[in-house]
């Protein structure tokens, strides 16, 4: 059985929260839950906007450890990896929104610090995806033919620090693998068609819901944005219908899009658990029966911001 918590984004008050709701107690340097065949499954995003990336870690890494958790990456591991690797300069430039995203994380682990290129070696071992118990997981993105990809050049979703900075490179083909899994695909809009975002930027691309292939045109498909219905209203090209998620592939988890309660299911077998705990939302968790392969409402569990 499986307890599986998205974006945690450095908020340890709240992780450890979550974790007792679900039974699990700290005991002989992890958490653990009374029943050994029980696991949480972590999404990716341990770190960043909250105060307590250290003790998310250590947390994390503990049951990773006793084998009581399974763990991915998420963007902000990506990110971070490439913030700290130094090829003819960093990899993320360290500018100013990037060091601002990134500055919970600097203060616990300044750059260069031995914590730092622990902590990274460490990232770095994550897995991209993960199968399990009749079920897959994806910080952002199950696209087959990328995970496809992933799976032919990496040993189980893990990737080499090597393929992670060939990945920093737009030219590479790793880096549109990497991307799409971990932050999700765009598709372009028509020339001369843009909408402003909540923060107030032109955009010319939108993200997709890639989990509904029911979707066929940019207004149904597009996530994020304001107001949908401008977008143009043409069939999508049929590569884009080709990439959604299969209505008969197996049940898929993910986070990172921050959704807002109550929580819904994306589709009948597609789930996003990330409900912003990294920006004053709760953690919601889903509990996954082995061999079930049904996804249902019943199986989350808001738990307390407190």
């Amino acid at each position: 059985m499986y307890d599986i918590i998205p974006d945690i984004h450095g908020q340890a008050g709240k992780l450890k929260g979550a974790l007792c709701d679900l039974g699990f107690r700290r005991r002989n340097g992890a958490w653990r839950h009374d029943d050994p065949a029980r696991q949480i499954v972590f999404l990716g995003d341990f770190i960043d906007r909250g105060p307590e990336n250290q003790e998310v870690i250590r947390i994390v890494r503990s049951m990773l450890d006793a084998g009581t958790a399974l763990a991915l990456m998420g963007n902000h591991e990506l990110n971070a990896i490439h913030f700290h690797t130094d090829v003819d300069g960093p990899l993320r430039p360290h500018d100013d929104k990037n060091i601002a995203q990134h500055a919970s994380f600097l203060q616990e682990y300044p750059l260069n610090s031995a914590a730092a290129k622990d902590a990274i070696s460490w990232m770095v071992s994550l897995p991209l995806y993960l199968e399990f118990g009749g079920y897959r997981a994806v910080h952002a993105c199950w696209a087959a033919e990328k995970i496809d990809a992933l799976k032919r050049i990496s040993k189980d979703g893990v990737l080499t620090k090597e393929q992670f900075i060939r990945a920093a490179n737009p030219d590479d083909p790793l880096f549109d693998i990497v991307e799409t899994a971990l932050k999700g695909p765009e598709i372009a809009l028509p020339d001369g068609v843009s909408f402003v975002d909540k923060g107030g930027h032109k955009r010319t691309n939108i993200r997709i819901k890639w989990w509904d292939s029911r979707a066929d045109t940019p207004q149904k498909i597009a996530m994020s944005v304001p107001e949908p219905h401008l977008l143009p209203n043409d069939p999508l090209p049929a590569d884009i219908l080709q990439a959604t998620y299969p209505s008969d592939a197996p049940p898929v988890v993910f986070g990172h899009y921050w959704m807002e309660c109550p929580p819904v299911l994306q589709a009948r077998n597609a789930l996003c658990l990330d409900y912003s705990a990294g920006k004053g939302g709760p953690l919601v968790s889903y509990h996954a029966e082995t061999g079930i392969g049904v996804l249902s409402l019943d199986n989350l569990r808001i738990h307390d911001l407190d």
